[in-house]
């Protein structure tokens, strides 16, 4: 007999290899009905499953939040039925659910298009109302190896091939239709419902290998109801819209070429962008911080002693003199992070306890490959700047060093417009260093510090566990914010490592004059300032806050007669520490306004021969028809109080 406890705390006794549909018909048939899967000890399986051992059970409906990644996984599966019955002969290879939806890879002579996406989906829809059951059945490698040689399906034969002999090989059917997976999946495709959509389609290389075939791969997504799903698609209408590489080249910021592959070539107005954000996040640290500048290129026994060489070495650049004539044969790495240099800093000098803690503090240029196909705008480059410090600190000064980080953090989020945030705690990978002890010893302080974060923050935080996702060296907190179409980006980070210092021999001297390793904390704000550039382009679909926009105001005149009062204007507004650009072309006003609106320059000082003469001017606000009057003083004083970055106004 096994125990089964259910949510509600109640304990009842079924014979050992009781299945999870026979314990939901036992209580309610309508129960049986609606379950699609059930966990067990909080793990999703099948309700098929038998029962072994004593667990608790939760039965998982369509409404559940579970059922979203079973839809969608069983919604893969009935798209790679859907092609294999339209094209025969198509090859299926894998099929798994990724972040907002799915994707399938095909292997056949002729790519799929977006022009073949209706045939599917209206058989892919045939196939739901068909409603077959889907089981599960456990083949030996030898029959699944021959079935799918008899199929002609050498990428399943070789999938089989390579999973562990210790495991299970599951097949899971769908009618007549089979596939290999690990599952879980739902009692019948029914169950999926018609909220889904193929969405593109896109060349993908067996096993992300180049000299692999290439496959045809076409994502999809899909809901439990048609409202998500239209909302979704609404979001994804609205992101490309706030696209920041369209953006980009409407507001002229940046450009990328084939000749720096991943790195920008940022113009006047986008390096005005970035510098006003670096400039926001010194001012911040002052104080608290001492900037300091490491090299950007190290020996590689560095990255050897740190770790790096070992667990990073294929996301990093190397580097060798070139020339025959050189005496140095050394092998150097670009730094793809900036932490052992500041160790080095912290190392050069004798440290006590009464220093600490000390927090270095660098806008970092780091190095990091990335595959030509993950390359995406300014969010994700091969060569960006951190906002990155690390802490030095006693082991009594974790906690509130952490709270300290947390504090920054919020403030500077909400200084850019981001309201609720997520904090999580991401514990111990399975591939790490240290001892279990320094471990932990970190992640109890760090759920401390988190619980107490989500009582003193709970009206803005929300707070999650991430188990395993923690760096190679400590646990860390994981910051996430939420933009205005809805969409989350994970940013800010606080890791802990009582690993990183001890590698290098750091020390201080403790009151008992004992050298003592550093507790070294990693900190990042924004994260990649780039990245972050990218995600406030987004965020504010261009219309950037009149003191992070790169020209926050343009005088336009209507006639030439208003030139040098123009240049007048101007000359005051710079003055006052606004940036201004001048529009004094011979074309219509109306022309320029459609022209600066599209360039999204947020306020426009429109002057003619009246203004001229009265000295007074005409504010024109992008996204509005309507035009304010104001005297010269008046609107330099107003603009001049707008765009004072938040920080300085609370220091005022």
């Amino acid at each position: 007999m096994v125990s089964v406890t259910f949510p509600d705390g109640a304990q009842r006794q079924f014979p050992a290899g009781v299945t999870g549909f026979e314990i939901a018909k036992g209580i309610s048939p309508s129960l049986a009905k609606r379950t699609i899967a059930m966990a067990l000890d909080g793990v999703v399986v099948d309700l098929a499953d038998p029962i072994q051992q004593d667990a608790k059970i939760e039965f998982v409906d369509r409404e559940d939040p579970r059922a979203l990644e079973l839809i969608r996984h069983d919604c893969a599966h009935v798209l790679a039925e859907a092609v294999q019955a339209l094209w025969p002969g198509t090859q299926v290879t894998i099929g798994p659910v990724i972040e907002n939806g799915f994707y399938y890879d095909f292997f056949r002579e002729t790519p799929f298009t977006p022009e073949d996406f209706v045939a599917i989906e209206k058989k892919m829809r045939e196939i739901i109302a068909r409603d077959a059951p889907l089981t599960k059945e456990v083949w030996s490698r030898e029959d699944a190896i021959s079935f799918f040689e008899k199929k002609g399906e050498a990428f399943k034969v070789e999938l089989v091939q390579s999973i562990p002999g210790n495991e299970d090989l599951k097949i899971y059917k769908q009618g007549e239709w089979l596939d290999l997976c690990r599952g879980p999946h739902m009692t019948s495709v029914g169950k999926i419902g018609t909220a889904f959509k193929l969405m593109k389609v896109a060349g993908a290389y067996w096993r992300g290998k180049s000299e692999n075939p290439m496959l045809s791969r076409i994502y999809g997504t899909a809901f439990a109801k048609q409202e998500q799903l239209d909302a979704y698609l609404k979001q994804i209408e609205e992101a490309e819209r706030r696209d920041h590489r369209r953006l980009g080249r409407e507001m002229d910021l940046f450009h990328f070429q084939e000749e720096a592959p991943g790195a920008i070539f940022w113009h006047p107005k986008g390096w005005t962008l970035f510098q006003t954000l670096v400039a926001y996040m010194r001012r911040r640290l002052s104080g608290d911080y001492q900037e300091v500048n490491a090299p950007q290129l190290m020996d590689k026994n560095m990255w050897e002693i740190s770790g790096h060489w070992g667990w990073y070495r294929e996301n990093m650049f190397m580097s060798k003199s070139a020339g025959d004539d050189t005496e140095d044969e050394r092998t150097y790495a670009i730094k793809p992070m900036n932490c052992p240099g500041h160790v080095q800093i912290f190392k050069h000098g004798l440290r006590s306890y009464r220093d600490l803690p000390i927090r270095f503090a660098e806008f970092g240029v780091v190095h990091r490959y990335e595959p030509s196909g993950a390359m995406h705008g300014v969010m994700r480059v091969r060569a960006f700047t951190q906002d990155d410090a690390h802490i030095f600190c006693t082991e009594e000064q974790l906690a509130e060093e952490c709270h300290k980080i947390n504090e920054l953090i919020l403030s500077v989020y909400g200084d850019f417009g981001f309201g609720r945030i997520v904090v999580k705690l991401s514990t111990r990978p399975e591939k790490r260093v240290g001892t279990d002890a320094m471990w932990d010893h970190a992640e109890a302080v760090m759920m401390r510090v988190l619980d107490e974060i989500k009582a003193r923050h709970g009206d803005i935080i929300e707070t999650s566990l991430n188990p395993g996702e923690g760096a190679f060296y400590g646990p860390k907190f994981e910051y996430v914010l939420r933009d205005a179409i809805g969409r989350d980006w994970q940013c800010g980070t606080t890791q802990v490592d009582f690993n990183l210092p001890e590698r290098f021999g750091a020390f201080y001297i403790s009151p008992t004059s004992e050298k003592t390793p550093p507790v070294m904390v990693h900190r990042a704000i924004c994260g990649s300032l780039e990245r972050f550039t990218g995600i406030l382009i987004e965020h504010f679909a261009g219309h950037m806050p009149l003191w992070l926009s790169p020209v926050q105001v343009v005088v336009a005149t209507i006639t030439q007669d208003a030139d040098d009062y123009a240049f007048e204007l101007i000359a005051a507004m710079r003055k006052r520490g606004l940036r201004v650009d001048a529009d004094v072309r011979n074309e219509k006003i109306n022309y320029k306004v459609r022209e600066h609106s599209l360039a999204k320059i947020p306020v426009m000082v429109v002057v003619g021969k009246k203004e001229a003469l009265e000295k007074t001017v005409s504010i024109r606000r992008l996204g509005s028809q309507a035009q304010t009057a104001m005297t010269m003083e008046e609107a330099i004083a107003s603009l001049v109080e707008e765009a004072t970055p938040p920080d300085v106004k609370r220091i005022d």
